[in-house]
């Protein structure tokens, strides 16, 4: 895969609110699921935690691909323990809805997209909150609060 140099563009509001939108819809939509299941507390308790988990490794994982991209240093190590927690979260789930017997087929569906969508949004919040971070302190450096003497925020500040 080449890595690009190109400065990314600022996401428009129109793909920042449909990405929270997506994220919250798909949180949302499983936790009100999970909360309505029919299950014991314990089996929710994997599930909730299986959305944590999922949503933390999805978010690391894109984090890490992008520093990459923008040339910051990133362990090898670190990349792959992104991508395997990743993959376990996605796995755990496959796993517990196959041995669910106390929910329907529509059910595992149903909670199987919503999880896909919460990471598929998670990842592209957080790419926007990174661009439009990025946007911020390069309007700053040009604006007023270079002129102010404030200080702006470093690219360390904006990982």
């Amino acid at each position: 895969m080449a890595e690009t140099t190109d400065p990314a563009a600022k996401p428009t509001p129109a793909f920042v609110g449909a990405s929270w939108v997506a994220l919250l819809l798909g949180m949302g939509a499983y936790l009100v699921g999970l909360f309505n299941a029919g299950m014991e507390l314990n089996e929710k308790g994997y599930y909730f935690t299986l959305l944590m988990f999922g949503l933390f490794a999805a978010v690391s994982l894109q984090k890490t691909v992008r520093d990459r991209a923008d040339g910051l240093p990133v362990t090898s190590l670190y990349t792959g323990i992104a991508w395997f927690a990743l993959v376990v979260s996605l796995a755990m789930l496959a796993i517990g809805l196959w041995n669910a017997g106390s929910i329907t087929l529509s059910e595992k569906g149903f909670y199987g997209i919503s999880f896909a969508m919460s990471l598929f949004a998670s990842v592209a919040v957080q790419k926007n909150v990174r661009d439009l971070a990025r946007f911020k302190v390069e309007e700053d450096a040009d604006g007023s609060d270079a002129l102010s003497g404030a200080a702006t925020a470093t690219d360390s500040d904006m990982r």
